[in-house]
């Protein structure tokens, strides 16, 4: 098994755990008996799933923390350390997403997407995996997305940061064999989470532009991830066709690919891209 046993000072440590993927993905590890920390910028729903947790006889601490303040992820460590935990799961899965063409973009909002999705997640590897291989003991996921395999008009940055993911874990696999910590890439397809409706969607037009099929649960996402990062695979892809999506994506030409796409992205539906 790739995955740690639990034992009472062992946590998994969950970024994003307030709601969506990251609080399923808690839940799944919970039901495994892992002890669990759980990391957002809002206490009072970690508190929530917190309490959940504790009712099943499982451990779980809240820890509210801004992944986008770097300060706040450099002190993340020492504070589970600091409470007699051994961090030796690490789910890296805060992110957001911006919406619409890249010269209509927010800077501000531009730049804090990549801080949390791309440069907090390079951050939290560079600072829990050394302890992990040096108990040669642990197990990395890094959410990054279906958008991974393919250029996203409408939400470029967002593709980018998850190309980044992914490439930055695949990477990982190779550089961690033989250490007893493995790395797993998630990369879920449209999930129903709130997730979409924060980044700006409309739930009509993005339910419209990816088939019923492509639709997974984040009950799904959480139980493919564990097993996944338990079977020590370098990329975890919930539900067969966002799997056969994710090569067809691949072995698309971009000529063919990329208008396509900029067809039928709901942020550029109002002809902002022509």
């Amino acid at each position: 098994m790739s995955l740690p046993r639990p034992a009472p000072d062992r946590t998994a440590v969950v970024t994003g755990a307030s709601s969506g993927i990251g609080a399923a993905i808690a839940r799944e590890l919970a039901s495994r008996g892992h002890g669990v920390t759980l990391v957002a910028r809002r206490a009072d729903k970690l508190d929530e799933l917190a309490n959940e947790i504790r009712a099943r006889g499982v451990r779980a601490e809240v820890l509210a923390a801004d992944l986008s303040d770097r300060t706040a992820r450099a002190e993340l460590l020492g504070r589970i350390t600091d409470l007699g935990l051994i961090p030796d799961v690490l789910i890296n899965n805060a992110g957001l997403s911006t919406l619409g063409p890249v010269a209509e973009s927010d800077p501000d909002a531009e730049m804090n997407m990549i801080e949390v999705d791309v440069v907090a997640v390079a951050d939290l590897c560079i600072r829990f995996l050394p302890g992990m291989i040096q108990r040669r003991s642990g197990s990395l996921l890094n959410v990054a997305s279906t958008a991974a395999f393919q250029p996203l008009p409408g939400q470029a940055g967002y593709g980018a940061c998850k190309a980044f993911v992914l490439s930055y874990t695949q990477s990982l696999t190779g550089e961690l064999r033989g250490t007893g910590v493995t790395a797993t890439a998630l990369c879920p397809g449209p999930v129903q989470t709130g997730f979409g409706e924060a980044a700006g969607f409309a739930k009509d037009d993005a339910e419209k532009a990816l088939p019923s099929i492509m639709w997974v649960s984040a009950e799904t996402v959480a139980k493919t991830a564990v097993d996944d990062m338990s079977k020590g695979r370098m990329v975890s892809i919930p539900g067969p066709a966002n799997r056969i999506g994710s090569i067809f994506a691949q072995i698309t030409p971009r000529t063919l690919l990329v208008p396509m796409l900029t067809r039928i992205h709901p942020g550029l539906k109002n002809g902002a891209s022509s």
